[in-house]
């Protein structure tokens, strides 16, 4: 529930879905950064002090649920949720954001290659009218030049397709509590989040970041799993 805060701007409930899939390794300093952010929030009475940071483990083969267990025994602020099995990080991060109870939901991925202190011009965006705000990379530097250029080719391709997508946006966005509900009236099994978010309509906002680098752990998107998206979305452009 939103209240009134300093200056009459709104209190709102945050919540942050993290997608997680064997991040171990990465997860203490994503916890550290995430709460830092959640903390900084609530003391400038941007957000409630119940807002919560909720990790979905993806069927993850190593201690990632037990750190997530363990940390959320300690720190009030972070929830757990275990998939089955590993159900691929879309399904991973639906379960998210149809959990979460905030007014606002933010979603990001554990590798902190997103620039977390983007929130705040997040939350600004949303108290604007925005009710869906992209984080788009404008700085991708860090990124090899293999990795650049399979994600150029990627949103090019989708283009081709007639995918309507947002450029360099990856899964790092807002969305109020009517964008999220609006999402859950689609039926559809396989769901390409990054394509559907911009068919709901809603008024939207785009806040600019610089990628950072994977803080721990390997990525999961290795040389392999590339070249596997570059084969299917070059058939597809045959097909069409």
């Amino acid at each position: 529930m939103e209240t009134a805060g300093k200056e009459g701007i709104k209190v709102i409930k945050l919540s942050i879905v993290v997608p997680c899939y064997n991040e171990q390794e990465a997860l203490p300093q994503t916890t550290q950064s995430l709460l830092t952010v959640v903390h900084r929030l609530v003391k400038a009475q941007l957000i409630s002090a119940d807002s919560k940071i909720y990790y979905v483990d993806d069927g993850s083969a190593d201690e990632t649920w037990s750190y997530i267990e363990q940390i959320s025994k300690t720190q009030v602020e972070i929830e757990g949720i275990k998939l089955s099995r590993n159900m691929g990080h879309q399904n991973a991060l639906l379960a998210g954001l149809f959990s979460a109870t905030g007014d606002i939901v933010v979603s990001i991925d554990a590798d902190l290659q997103d620039d977390v202190d983007a929130i705040d011009k997040m939350i600004d965006a949303y108290n604007k009218g925005a009710d869906i705000v992209y984080g788009v990379r404008d700085d991708r530097t860090t990124d090899s030049y293999f990795k650049k250029s399979t994600a150029e080719m990627y949103y090019k391709v989708l283009a081709r397709l007639g995918v309507k997508i947002v450029y360099n946006h990856a899964d790092y966005r807002l969305m109020s509590r009517r964008a999220i509900n609006a999402l859950k009236q689609f039926s559809e099994v396989n769901l390409f989040i990054r394509g559907l978010i911009p068919l709901l309509g809603y008024q939207s906002a785009i806040v600019y970041y610089a990628r950072g680098v994977r803080v721990a752990g390997e990525s999961k998107y290795p040389l392999k799993k590339m070249l596997s998206f570059y084969k299917e979305f070059t058939a597809l452009t045959r097909e069409e």
